[in-house]
């Protein structure tokens, strides 16, 4: 049997960790085996191209040169360990995937559904995820609790401009799509882990 591909997406301090660890807890009471990986990474080659797309350079990264390096990363991840456990039956847990290019080299650099699609053809195939938890917030409240967390990375050190025009492609991602939910991240913690639990229990209700 075919496993099941669950993705988070969602702007920098959304909680994307929290809605894993949530996703996790349930899998897990279910007895469902699974996998949990995280984009740009998930191999060791990867993990050196998430390294190269989050570090600050002596010179300026081309959008084109940061969505190639996305998709190449990606390319990795699906070959050597999404797309064999979801074969073996595993469900696999993914902190961000394809939405996240869409989202912030479409949306936030700019480039074009063209050349994102075009990439998307090459590297995705026929794969798509069966569930998207999309956790929204208001980027100026998710760079707050990101900067909470600790030093900001190259691509969280973008104007609040970029993560506004982000967001309004994850949202319009969302509006569009028929295998995604909408999460209030914004909302107190019970609520938003309330929210995804019950997300997540309607899914499986219906997969298993």
């Amino acid at each position: 049997m075919q496993g099941k591909f669950l993705v988070i997406e969602g702007l920098e301090g959304a909680g994307k960790s929290t809605a894993m660890a949530e996703c996790e807890t349930q899998l897990a009471a279910r007895n469902i085996p699974f996998i949990k990986v995280r984009e740009p990474g998930g191999t060791p080659l990867a993990e050196q191209l998430r390294l190269l797309v989050k570090a600050e350079h002596s010179e300026s990264i081309a959008p084109e040169t940061e969505l190639l390096l996305m998709y190449a990363a990606r390319a990795q991840l699906l070959h050597n360990v999404v797309r064999p456990a979801l074969a073996e039956g595993k469900w696999v847990l993914s902190d961000r995937h394809d939405w996240s290019s869409q989202a912030y080299q479409g949306g936030g650099r700019g480039l074009s559904e063209k050349t994102l699609g075009a990439l998307a053809e090459i590297v995705l195939k026929d794969l798509k995820p069966d569930l998207i938890l999309y956790l929204d917030i208001d980027p100026a409240q998710g760079l707050a609790r990101a900067r909470g967390r600790g030093e900001l990375d190259r691509i969280e050190q973008e104007a609040l401009s970029f993560f506004e025009r982000t967001r309004a492609q994850y949202q319009k991602l969302a509006a569009a799509a028929d295998n995604a939910v909408t999460i209030d991240a914004g909302a107190e913690l019970a609520v938003v882990t309330g929210s995804i639990r019950q997300a997540l229990t309607e899914f499986l209700t219906r997969s298993c």
